[in-house]
């Protein structure tokens, strides 16, 4: 009897441990000529988390409560968004790439495992193929990897246009409005926008945004993505060979990401998130934070 309850009380204990998130931390960092903001929890084998665009770091605070039991989880903002410097340039995906590994450098890890959404996604590619040889998993999430495959076909279509929309006039047309601007990517890349960004998110998106110099880095990343393309192309002559999860939107990139993976990576796993559009984690968050527990 007593053997029972000294095991019932552990059991009580551990579900205790494991029901309390480990507290999660803000710091910045210097690296590579600018400020990395970042947040940052847990114990044990890093993992990296890059956000997409219209969002911050922030994104990520449901999952690294779920990962941070056993794992130290790092969610920087990219440079250009949100409290991480925001030049005029350097917001190719390599360079933010760069930015990123030297971060995880200088908190004293040589491995990872990397997960991106969006523009986030990209980066986490070119940091894999890049530094492969430091690079544990890789974790794509909804968007397109510019240069692979039949890209042009998304990086054309006509409701693609803020691949497109960039420069001076049109930093004035969204000065002030920014959350008018960002508002079209929460509610019509959603499958539904009513179960897309919560309110409280987006107002906290928009102020992070309205930055100076914040919108101007936002465009930035996608006139990048010719520079992406060739150094993706060239990048993809390697293929990748830690293991590769994609999880995808049914109603937004679907198949296509996954079919892009299997041309960069030997050993992909992909998944598409039923019903959902490209706000995986808002839209469908118990099965997408489901399959990023599982793979890492």
């Amino acid at each position: 009897m007593k053997q029972l309850l000294v095991l019932a009380a552990f059991a009580s204990a551990s579900s205790t441990s494991a029901a309390s998130p480990a507290p999660i931390a803000e710091h910045e960092a210097r690296v590579t000529g600018v400020t990395l903001h970042y947040l940052v929890a847990g114990h044990g084998t890093p993992i990296v988390l890059l956000h997409g665009y219209a969002e911050t770091s922030d994104m990520w605070r449901p999952v690294i409560e779920h990962l941070s039991h056993d794992h130290v989880v790092i969610a920087p903002d990219l440079r250009g968004t949100g409290g991480s410097s925001k030049p005029e340039s350097g917001y190719d995906k390599v360079t933010l790439a760069a930015d990123v590994h030297d971060l995880v450098r200088s908190l004293g890890y040589r491995h990872v495992q990397i997960v991106g959404h969006d523009i986030g996604m990209m980066v986490a590619y070119a940091y894999a193929a890049k530094y492969s040889d430091e690079t544990d998993t890789l974790t794509l999430m909804d968007a397109v990897l510019p240069g692979i495959g039949s890209w042009q076909a998304v990086w054309q279509r006509a409701d693609k246009w803020h691949f497109h929309f960039r420069g001076p006039t049109a930093e004035r047309l969204v000065a002030g409005r920014e959350r008018i601007y960002l508002d079209h990517f929460w509610n019509d890349f959603a499958a539904d926008p009513a179960r897309s960004v919560p309110e409280a998110q987006r107002q906290l998106y928009a102020r992070a945004y309205a930055q100076p110099g914040a919108m101007h880095a936002s465009f930035e990343y996608f006139h990048a993505f010719e520079q992406d393309a060739a150094d993706f192309t060239a990048l993809s002559k390697t293929k990748l060979p830690m293991p590769v999860l994609v999880l995808a939107g049914e109603k937004a990139a679907g198949t296509f990401l996954i079919n892009q993976a299997r041309l960069v990576a030997t050993n992909v796993h992909g998944v598409v998130i039923s019903g959902a559009g490209h706000w995986l984690l808002e839209e469908a968050p118990a099965q997408t934070i489901d399959e990023l527990v599982a793979f890492l």
